[in-house]
């Protein structure tokens, strides 16, 4: 599995966001420039984030956004399922209208990978990153033990 430019962008979006948080608004043009984003790929992605709660946006000359949840509570399988859709490695984990669904021998398998996906995923979170990044650890963030 290979996450789309969606799904990370959104990740460093939102980092963007929770290591500016206290600061006021963030523009399109801070974070695109300190993410290397382009403002109309982020205006596209930006929506999503805003719809699913993460983020406020205010128009106008003193506009931008901010995260509007504690990044304590925004993990990383959230983002990836809002940006990305569910996390599933094979259609057949979540289809078990599968004609091989009750003969294939690999579909255990694929849903043991995906449930191990989502369960690092689902343990990470924004503060996690951000309190790494701000110790100097930005390049090998430890997890969090479930």
């Amino acid at each position: 599995m290979k996450l789309s430019t969606k799904g990370r962008y959104g990740v460093r979006m939102l980092l963007d966001l929770a290591l500016h948080q206290g600061e006021g608004q963030r523009t399109l043009k801070e974070v695109s420039e300190a993410q290397n984003i382009s403002q109309k790929y982020m205006s596209r992605l930006l929506p999503k984030l805003v719809r699913a709660g993460f983020v406020k946006s205010a128009r106008g000359v003193d506009g931008g956004y901010q995260l509007c949840k504690d990044p304590a509570e925004i993990t990383f399988l959230q983002i990836v399922e809002i940006m990305e859709g569910p996390i599933c490695l094979t259609p057949c984990v979540k289809d078990t209208n599968c004609p091989r669904f009750d003969l294939c021998p690999a579909t255990d398998i694929w849903k043991r990978i995906s449930n191990s996906m989502r369960e690092v995923l689902a343990n990470v979170t924004l503060q996690d990153v951000v309190n790494s990044a701000k110790a100097g650890c930005a390049r090998e963030t430890p997890l969090p033990q479930p």
